[in-house]
């Protein structure tokens, strides 16, 4: 080898390795081709200046920075230089080679033949491989291990985009929110929803949870406070609310698309009936006045003279409709008419003319006014002789109502119910404050309503009475109401009436809930079966953390010292109500009663009849049973006599509490036993002249005596109380029936025994309490 060739070389950056050669290009004998076993080659004036130079698999490249890179010099004549289409093929071969699960061997790469004539001079040579097939450039420290870590794919795919974005300014993909406006997050929302809705991819969703302790999935529910906090991470601003509300909106939303896509208006509410409530003391005439309003004899049914639950009434007064609402006079059923004040659009208060203001009628004026609801008063009983209208109007004026004659926008009008009088103009009044209030409500779309109170009911399962306020509910809708979800199986009016839809202000027996409501909830239809699924879920999720976290704090070593000491005793109690809402207003009631000395636990309530298991949990923890309008069955009755577990029976709150207190005080003087004397069953009704209606009964158990006092069971639930009017077999009066005979049984004062009924007949004695 030439050194001064060599040394010009490794001056001009080419290092070949030792041995090299300087051979003479072929056919340019000016030029030399210097070639050595590390695969550099170059190509050299006969001065040793470089003209091209390269390292196998890489591109030539120019030396001394003379300007282009300049071509090497052409083959010899008559041969043919393979090496790009062999480069290809060998790229090809390898790729295939990829794909088989066997291990390739090293193929021997095709040279040209001007590198065959080259190698020709070099003796032998090793065979190439495609070892060196270039790969992305790395740098390396002294110690060959790279300084930066090679881009990820997912890093080459964002690097591009933002590419992209950057020559053509065409979005790829949103990261962050948009900010356009206020976002609305109900509950139950997932990560996908969120996503959605803000505009945040839902992998960045998943890694911000992820920061704060919570692994979900795209399917997911995230409690809507932490998607808020989230959504403003992300610059994007949200409410947090109900799932009803939500669809509220999104049903108005979609009215105004489609409106607009038609190139027409969106279709304006339509004039609804009021919904009234009846508000008032005990006893001041509020079902009276329903009653003389309906033409009905509903207020000689209801025991003790008040209303155990919320009914719901249309009447039609001059070919326009109003909706009643018959809300609890007494003070206990507080939630209740809270509920009832929230579901209508005028308050009708009825203060005895006699009595005055009480306090449940300072109770009704504050519900009226939370719910901002206008007053219209009723001042009843001006038929009794101590009568005082004037005296009832200073009063409410004490109490901040100013009727019109003090000079104030309320409403009074001077009613008799007994007598009937006053009723139109009161009617007249309602609707005159309809009018001001310009009541509408959309017909179309999903309906939404309101539950007013739900039961369970023998064959027919949980049903609830809904007072609907928008759309139309329709036999078939799915719907769900507080955690319960259900399809609408059949629908009645308030008058028993089977109908297959209702519009608004409509009160309707809704059937086909899964399971029992709550009062007050709202039922909304949807057409998503697995989204209500979902809320439903999610929320009774929500109850039972909350009922997991109100765990009582107190001071075991306080508790244990009082037992010791007798300072503390505790009265276990089990309660089954017909309705929901009294169970729940009861539950409350006996809390309340409650005392530093006393303690009431209720141990557990319930709708329904008093069963076998509820007697079973009363044995078992020394409790009492308390039913309210409602009766046990046969075999938990069985059991109660043969554990000795007292069960009490109510059909007034009043009466309830008053003893439940007498009890705890030690002042229960008498105690009131009931013996059982017969039961019958109702197989016929017929009319008798001047007697009225007679149950044709078949007398199942016991014996049924003249004078007996009654209970009327429907479903399980006490339905009348009173005492039996007649007796007979055939056309004879009898002093009693025995079991297996036929008789009539007249009920004194009630007309309503329907067949399939079953009437128990008992004795009330008065004894000595025992302690």
């Amino acid at each position: 080898a030439d050194p001064e060739a060599f040394a010009a070389c490794a001056a001009r950056g080419i290092i070949p390795s030792l041995p090299c050669s300087l051979l003479a290009a072929p056919g340019h004998p000016d030029l030399l081709w210097l070639v050595s076993p590390s695969r550099t080659e170059a190509v050299l004036t006969a001065s040793g200046r470089s003209l091209w130079a390269r390292t196998h698999g890489a591109p030539g490249r120019p030396l001394l920075g003379r300007g282009p890179m300049a071509a090497p010099p052409p083959p010899a004549p008559g041969t043919v230089d393979k090496r790009r289409k062999d480069a290809g093929k060998a790229v090809s071969a390898k790729k295939d080679d990829a794909k088989k699960p066997v291990t390739r061997k090293p193929r021997t790469k095709e040279v040209s033949a001007l590198e065959e004539n080259m190698r020709e001079y070099l003796g032998s040579f090793q065979p190439d491989t495609y070892e060196d097939v270039p790969t992305q450039a790395v740098e390396l420290d002294e110690d060959g291990n790279p300084i930066v870590r090679p881009l990820s794919k997912s890093a080459q795919r964002r690097a591009a985009r933002k590419t992209i974005e950057t020559e053509t300014g065409e979005v790829v993909e949103v990261r962050r929110g948009a900010g356009a406006g206020l976002v609305f997050l109900s509950e139950g929302v997932t990560v996908k929803e969120l996503s959605e809705k803000t505009g945040v991819v839902a992998r960045d969703l998943m890694k911000a949870l992820l920061s704060r302790g919570v692994l979900a999935t795209i399917n997911q529910t995230v409690d809507p406070t932490l998607a808020v906090e989230i959504s403003r991470e992300f610059g994007v601003e949200a409410a947090v609310v109900s799932f009803e509300e939500e669809l509220e909106l999104s049903r108005q939303q979609t009215a105004s698309d489609q409106a607009s896509a038609a190139g027409a208006a969106v279709a304006p509410p339509v004039p609804r009936a009021p919904v009234v409530t009846v508000m008032g003391h005990v006893d001041h005439g509020k079902t009276s006045l329903l009653d003389a309003i309906r033409h009905a004899n509903v207020a000689e049914g209801e025991a003790g003279g008040i209303t155990q639950h919320i009914g719901a009434y249309r009447v039609d007064v001059g070919g326009k409709k109003i909706v009643f609402l018959d809300t609890p006079g007494h003070e206990a059923f507080t939630l209740m008419r809270a509920r009832g004040a929230k579901a209508t659009d005028i308050v009708v208060l009825v203060v005895a003319a006699d009595d005055g203001v009480m306090p449940q009628t300072v109770e009704a004026i504050d519900h009226a006014r939370a719910a901002k609801v206008p007053l219209v008063v009723a001042i009843n009983k001006i038929d009794k002789p101590e009568a005082n209208p004037g005296r009832v109007r200073q009063a409410l004026a004490d109490k901040g109502v100013l009727v019109e004659d003090f000079g104030g926008e309320v409403v009074a009008c001077e009613i008799s119910a007994k007598k009937k009088t006053g009723i139109e103009q009161l009617l007249e009044m309602i609707l005159l404050q309809a009018d001001i209030l310009e009541l509408k409500a959309a017909v179309a779309g999903p309906a939404r309503g309101i539950v007013l109170e739900a039961r369970r009911e023998v064959g027919r399962g949980s049903v609830a009475t809904v007072l609907v306020q928008q759309g139309t509910l329709r036999v078939g809708d799915v719907f769900f109401a507080g955690v319960a979800v259900g399809r609408v199986r059949a629908m009645a009016d308030d008058r028993g009436n089977r109908i297959d839809q209702a519009g608004p202000a409509t009160p309707v027996e809704v059937m086909g809930f899964e399971e029992l409501p709550d009062a007050g909830d709202t039922l909304q239809v949807v057409e998503d079966d697995a989204k209500a699924r979902q809320v439903v879920s999610f929320r009774a999720q929500k109850e039972r953390e909350e009922a997991l976290g109100k765990s009582t704090k107190k001071s075991l070593s306080t508790l244990f010292d009082r037992l010791a000491k007798g300072e503390t005793k505790e009265l276990p109690v089990i309660l089954k109500a017909d309705v929901h809402g009294s169970e729940e207003v009861l539950v409350q009631t006996l809390n309340r009663l409650s005392t530093e000395k006393v303690k009431v636990s209720v141990l557990h309530s319930g709708v329904g009849a008093i069963t076998f298991n509820d007697v079973s949990l009363a044995t078992a923890s020394d409790a009492i049973v308390i039913g309210f309008n409602v009766r046990p069955e046969r075999k938990a009755l069985e059991l109660a006599e043969k554990e000795g577990v007292d069960i009490r029976l109510y059909s007034v709150i009043y009466t309830l509490t008053d003893e439940m207190k007498k009890a705890m005080t030690g002042l229960l003087d008498t105690v009131t036993k009931e013996t059982f004397k017969g039961r019958a069953e109702v197989r016929e009704t017929f009319r008798v002249p001047k007697v009225g209606l007679i149950a044709g009964c078949m007398v199942t158990d016991g014996v049924v005596p003249r004078g007996a006092s009654v209970r009327l069971v429907r479903d399980g639930r006490v339905v009348y109380e009173g005492k039996v009017g007649s007796l007979r077999r055939f056309k004879d009066d009898a002093a009693e029936v025995k079991s297996g005979f036929e008789c009539g049984i007249g009920i004194a004062g009630y007309q309503d025994v329907k067949v399939g009924d079953v009437i128990e007949a008992f004795v009330l004695e008065e004894v000595a309490p025992t302690l």
